[in-house]
């Protein structure tokens, strides 16, 4: 029951760790803890940058628990002068507090909110540290519940004057995650490339749980060494590929970058500091903008282009591999997930310094030069050949949809389509929104049934004619180049009218656009169906099972006086806020991925529930399964 009356005494002030419990999804992905022993493994790399670490072990326990441990200089144990406790204590209890807001300790770094480690405490059932300082004989060690001190530091026994290092066993705390297992092949992918970018660190994963194994990475080899053999492939322009590196006093930068005949197995992978950036961002936008330019440069000066034929920058990058490491002192990420790096002042040096290695390399090797820039033309007359192949304009000169909020990225590999059910939740979604990168298009009522129609006809409905559009691609059409969103995303109400409406949508895209779905481009959010109050804490279940589970997982009961369930009745009841945190914020959200079987079983009950011929089938299934349609 919410006050009528609002007065200071109703203001919280949150500390220590306390917004982090409150509000895990801003701090960490919640789906999985995978996030959260990056955290610890990234202080540890730190240290190795930093010149003090040379080795890593990871240990995967089987009670759910996780040890990382280095031979660095060791968590400071002495008293810190201000709040008169340990430093380690100060690091583990206090968000912001650490030694990476100066180049004094570390010049460059990936925890620099001093957020990571405290925020791996407090999502932490249990925490315990060990240190050994260079010099000192002790043995050292504080243990943390909940984020709370649990045991003071003390010592707890001798350590060899010549060890160093600090060991670090947490059990993520359950009711923060919706999944308690970690993505071990995810995990494996970058314990390599942490390895790789940073040659001779030796890093051990010894997993225990997940039967992996034991395994070592460690290299002394190139950026481009490894992305060869990552891409074992005979058919690369140039086959060894071309690697630059770049110093200066605001950046260290390593990229190699190769382009594919034949456009398969392409790798893009970009880190700032070791921190793997899957969104990208200024550095990976600046080397896109020097490669575009340097060989738009080239063609022109050999006069290599066709007449009438422009060169867009997709038909240089679509066939284009990269790797690029690229290590700042001060680096702005977007969220502490640090998937996307936003530093605006490097990027119109770093790509001046970029294209003119590149122009460089293209004038010194002209035979490999004019055969990328080939590879770019035939991408471009593929694009206008089948533009041309249409009866209608081509979605680039076509009118976007007037319902169609947009975004300003024009960036494919973050730009995300939601396609909203009706006109009070696109509303909210538009408000919700992050106008850079997500687009909102609303669809009123039930758009049609697809399924046995035409790709031909089904451009006269004018709701598919929007998508359409939208999306930059027709039915049944295979070119992809001018698709204008990574992520097509279907966003519909939790109820059952919601789920016919995603149903159609599926069926459309399966139908209609099957290489939008087979190049992982379809996605279906899972907005609330309810709110859950009880006492401080505000909790979503997308169902009803799910209400169940998170009940149970945080032991409440459903008769609780402090208990209040709100269940939406659609989208268009939540207020903005409540959609941006639960359905469209990257870190906090539910997105499944559209995939098919591969044995078809998956178009077969699609054609069970929508085809006009198979009624009776679809009778007999309701009347067997009809139960599974009220808690899907």
């Amino acid at each position: 029951m919410v006050k009528k009356t609002y007065t200071a005494s109703d203001i919280e002030i949150l500390k220590g760790i306390e917004p982090v419990q409150k509000r895990p999804g801003m701090y960490t992905d919640t789906s999985n803890p995978n996030h959260l022993l990056q955290e610890v493994i990234d202080n540890c790399v730190d240290e190795s940058i930093a010149g003090f670490c040379n080795s890593i072990t990871i240990q995967i326990n089987t009670n759910g628990s996780y040890t990382v441990s280095d031979d660095g200089r060791g968590m400071p144990v002495d008293e810190h002068p201000e709040y008169k406790k340990s430093g380690v204590e100060v690091i583990m209890t206090n968000l912001h507090s650490g030694a990476k807001f100066s180049n004094k300790n570390y010049k460059y770094s990936g925890g620099l909110h001093g957020v990571g480690v405290s925020v791996v405490s407090a999502l932490s059932e249990k925490l315990t540290i060990n240190i050994e300082r260079s010099g000192d004989k002790n043995l050292y060690q504080i243990a943390f519940s909940d984020g709370l001190v649990k045991n003071k530091l003390s010592i707890v026994g001798k350590s060899p004057k010549t060890s160093h290092g600090t060991s670090i066993t947490f059990k993520p705390n359950s009711k923060y995650f919706d999944n308690q297992d970690i993505e071990i092949i995810r995990l494996h992918k970058l314990i390599e490339a942490k390895s790789i970018l940073k040659p001779g660190l030796e890093i051990t994963v010894d997993d225990s749980k997940y039967k992996t194994g034991k395994k070592v990475y460690c290299h002394s080899g190139s950026l481009d060494k490894f992305l060869k053999s990552k891409l074992n492939s005979s058919s690369l322009l140039p086959m060894e590929p071309l690697l630059i590196e770049l110093e200066n006093d605001s950046y260290e930068v390593a990229t190699t970058v190769c382009w594919h005949i034949d456009n398969e197995n392409i790798i893009q992978d970009s880190y700032v500091n070791l921190i793997p950036t899957s969104d990208g961002g200024t550095h990976v936008n600046s080397l896109k903008s020097a490669v575009t330019d340097s060989i738009r440069d080239f063609m022109i000066s050999h006069k290599i282009t066709p007449k009438n034929l422009k060169i867009i920058p997709d038909d240089i990058w679509k066939n284009t591999s990269y790797l690029m490491s690229i290590k700042l002192s001060d680096p702005q990420f977007v969220g502490q997930t640090k998937n996307k790096l936003q530093s605006t002042s490097i990027g119109s040096k770093l790509s001046t310094q970029l294209k003119d290695r590149l122009e460089l390399w293209l004038n010194n090797h002209s035979d490999s030069a004019e055969e990328i820039c080939n590879i770019a033309i035939k991408n471009a007359q593929a694009r206008l050949t089948n533009s041309n192949k249409t009866t209608k304009p081509s979605t680039k000169n076509s009118i976007m949809p007037s319902r169609l909020s947009d975004c300003s990225s024009k960036d494919i590999n973050i730009n995300e389509l939601f396609l909203v059910e009706g006109d009070s939740a696109g509303g909210s979604a538009k408000q919700a929104r992050d106008r850079k990168f997500q687009a909102i298009l609303p669809l009123r009522g039930k758009i049609l049934n697809t399924w046995e129609v035409s790709s031909s006809k089904i451009l006269e409905s004018k709701e598919v004619q929007d998508i359409t559009t939208a999306i930059g691609v027709r039915p049944g059409d295979s070119d992809l180049s001018s698709l204008r969103y990574g992520k097509i995303c279907i966003l519909a109400d939790a109820d059952s009218d919601g789920l016919h409406i995603a149903t159609l949508l599926i069926a459309l895209f399966v139908k209609h656009f099957p290489d939008l779905v087979l190049n992982d481009h379809i996605y279906v959010a899972l907005p609330p169906l309810y709110r859950l109050d009880y006492k401080n804490n505000t909790l979503y279940a997308i169902s009803d099972d799910h209400m169940s589970e998170i009940l149970a997982k945080q032991k409440i009961k459903s008769n609780d006086k402090n208990l209040a369930i709100t269940r939406f009745k659609g989208l268009g009841e939540m207020n903005p806020s409540q959609l941006r945190e639960t359905t469209l914020t990257p870190s906090s959200r539910k997105l499944l991925l559209l995939s098919l079987d591969e044995k078809h079983k998956d178009i077969k009950k699609l054609n069970m529930m929508l085809s006009k011929k198979t009624a009776s089938d679809r009778k007999l299934w309701l009347e067997k399964k009809g139960n599974l349609a009220q808690t899907s």
